[in-house]
């Protein structure tokens, strides 16, 4: 289940409205595929983990070019001769009933026949749920609570934005601590920013930021869209030949308080010390890009604040981490 984990938390803010959400594949002791969810639309994480499986117990490659769910799925369909009858599966989350831009998760499993599925966090979407016990009505053996903890945590941002909203704040930082002084990240760390922000509803910027930086605050790198801005300052000056300004379909909104964020599901809040501090009620998670480097003069001096690491993965150089208030 840790490697479910693990491999979801790769594409952790890259899935909504959907979940982000791993599966691995064992058998006889070893661990044979692990998949995971990567964009809204695209096929689900048991899906990708059963394709790699089919690939790893069979000679057969006519799956390995298949990109698109209802491909996979009729293909393992038509063609898994019970192969995966001596395999268990370890599911982040319980594998979804209901057919929306891909077919049914479930549906899938209880006709491949795995000896043993294994579940670490129920589905909370109403619509989705109930996998589990048709995978049981099948005769299939599910083992639910594995990782619960970790489960929840992977899950938290899907039902949080499910609820009322969810909202991430993100910052750069080098090892002094220092979060000033031009570029920090690498390009790599660049371009996972911006496929978040082609996920956003809404970022959520400092004046003073946008009057130094000269921002576009889009998601170029990612050839995604370029979401709503909130500009939060006391202050309406601002140089409108600013980039962000010129964003066509894009609404740009300058105000002293913090309201515009219930109008939203998915928030994504950039910015620094001040930032943090005038957030730090309402941010659900946090997300730290920390370059292996020095040279700034400035850091973070806020008041005390716990925050304890939920996963860290190095992209490049760059080491990104996950975070979450402790307690």
């Amino acid at each position: 289940m840790g490697m479910a984990l693990d491999a979801a938390w790769q594409y952790q803010g890259l899935t909504y409205p959907n979940p982000a959400v791993g599966c691995a594949i064992v058998q006889n002791g070893a661990v044979i595929a692990v998949g995971a969810h990567a964009k809204a639309g695209e096929p689900h994480a048991e899906v990708m983990a059963l394709k790699e499986a089919y690939m790893a117990l069979s000679i057969d490659r006519g799956i390995e070019k298949l990109t698109q769910a209802h491909e996979i799925h009729e293909y393992l369909l038509k063609h898994h001769n019970g192969i995966f009858l001596f395999c268990d599966m370890y599911i982040t989350l319980e594998p979804c009933t209901h057919q929306g831009k891909t077919p049914s998760c479930a549906s899938l499993i209880q006709k491949m026949r795995p000896k043993n599925v294994y579940i670490s966090h129920y589905d909370p979407n109403p619509e989705a749920t109930g996998g589990a016990q048709a995978l049981i009505s099948s005769g299939i053996d599910v083992h639910y609570g594995i990782c619960e903890d970790e489960g929840n945590a992977l899950l938290e941002p899907f039902i949080k934005w499910n609820e009322k909203n969810f909202i991430l704040f993100k910052w750069a930082q080098r090892l002094d601590g220092t979060v000033d002084g031009g570029l920090i990240s690498d390009e790599a760390s660049r371009k996972r920013v911006h496929e978040i922000r082609n996920c956003c509803d809404l970022i959520v910027i400092g004046g003073n930021t946008v009057r130094m930086d000269r921002p576009v605050l889009d998601a170029r790198l990612s050839d995604g869209k370029a979401p709503d801005i909130l500009i939060y300052s006391r202050s309406t000056d601002f140089d409108k030949d600013i980039p962000l300004f010129g964003v066509e379909g894009r609404n740009v909104f300058v105000e002293d308080s913090l309201d515009k964020i219930n109008e939203y599901k998915n928030i994504l809040i950039e910015g620094g010390p001040s930032m943090f501090e005038a957030t730090q009620k309402i941010v659900d998670r946090y997300l730290c890009f920390l370059a292996p480097k020095s040279g700034g003069k400035t850091g973070f001096t806020n008041e005390e604040i716990d925050l304890e690491i939920l996963n860290s993965k190095q992209l490049d150089n760059d080491l990104m981490i996950w975070m979450g208030k402790k307690g």
